[in-house]
């Protein structure tokens, strides 16, 4: 009895040693600002790293990701979240990566590895019922606020008017551009007209806005999103249709906030894909341990905010996630030996071959 109680207190202390080393890996990760799907989908991985002993995550929220999707493929973060628009963008050397050129963006570009996709929801018309917009198209000489100074939310919000009403900023409407931090006051301030932004619903900004009078939400309707202009745009790097049933989203009996979908009861709109990326030269061992445990606490990760079931999580099909085609973003191989442990397919297009 006492050889086995030593033996069990010895297997014991090996296993409480083992866990303590996992848990001294130290990785850094950067996400989006507070209460964003990024942040709830990276702050979500850190939690369940730590308590499972896989590492512990130094987070830092509300970043400007066109920075840190360069800064893991530098190797100078470990983990970001990541619009796919971006990787697109690095790896031709283009928008926010211009200065570095094409080849040096190509290089970094090839760095990068996904663990899990997602979606931020869809770009969504918003504004104050008391202004009385049937539309999109009642943006037309309006001063409407469409994203932070620069990055891939300012270019998806542009791309949404067009496919919606076929307006350009600075033409047909004026767009007022600030920082993410400063959002919730031009939602009450009554400062610009409307606002085009990615919402995943029902979203927080929602709430706020209607803390100033009643809401309207505006989808994009059917007839924009399967023209020749709303195909192309739906279809170019990182960005994807949402869609979903327009009185599953929140507000089917919300009097302060009114979402607006077309008559076959969906909602529509022009979706940004993420994923979180990593640097290439991550191990086999530390990627698969990272996205199974995202994959294990899926449940619990949906349960943090009414919008998170409806963000793609765990969406596999390369169309719906962006994945493919001209995005050359491939899965880490650990994170692919997770997702097939847990039985799912990956396209074969978004493996490294």
């Amino acid at each position: 009895m006492k050889r086995a109680t030593s033996i069990a207190l010895a297997c014991a202390a090996v296993l409480a040693a083992a866990t303590t080393a996992h848990a001294q890996v130290k990785l850094t990760a950067a996400t989006s600002g507070k209460n964003s799907v990024p942040w709830y989908v990276t702050g979500h991985t850190a939690e369940v790293a730590a308590a499972k002993g896989v590492a512990n995550i130094q987070m830092a929220e509300g970043q400007t990701l066109t920075k840190t999707v360069q800064a893991v493929a530098e190797g100078k973060t470990d983990i970001s979240g990541a619009p796919l628009v971006l990787p697109f963008l690095l790896s031709k050397g283009l928008g926010p990566y211009a200065a570095l050129g094409k080849e040096k963006g190509a290089e970094l570009a090839s760095n990068l590895r996904a663990l899990y996709p997602y979606n931020v929801g869809g770009y969504f018309m918003m504004a104050f019922q008391s202004k009385g917009y049937q539309g999109w198209k009642d943006l037309e000489g309006k001063n409407v606020w469409n994203g932070p100074p620069a990055g891939a939310a300012l270019v998806n919000a542009r791309q949404a008017i067009t496919v919606n009403t076929g307006m350009s900023d600075g033409k047909q409407y004026k767009g007022t551009q600030t920082n993410w931090d400063a959002v919730n006051t031009k939602l009450v301030d009554g400062s610009v007209d409307a606002f085009v932004l990615p919402l995943a619903l029902p979203h927080a900004r929602a709430t706020v806005m209607s803390s100033a009078g009643k809401v309207v939400i505006f989808c994009t309707p059917k007839e924009a999103t399967d023209s020749p202009v709303g195909k192309k745009i739906m279809s170019a790097p990182g960005n994807i249709l949402f869609e979903a049933q327009t009185d599953q989203l929140g507000y089917a009996n919300n009097p302060d906030v009114k979402l607006v979908g077309d008559a076959d009861g969906k909602c529509r709109a022009l979706g940004s894909a993420f994923a979180d990326v990593v640097h290439k030269d991550m191990s086999f061992d530390l990627a698969k341990k990272l996205t199974a445990a995202h994959i294990a606490t899926l449940k619990e990760l949906k349960a943090k905010s009414p919008a998170l079931p409806n963000v793609g999580l765990a969406e596999m099909n390369a169309a719906r996630s962006s994945f493919c085609g001209p995005n050359p973003v491939k899965y880490h191989p650990g994170a692919v030996a997770a997702w097939k442990e847990a039985g799912y397919t990956l396209p074969a297009c978004a493996l490294v071959q």
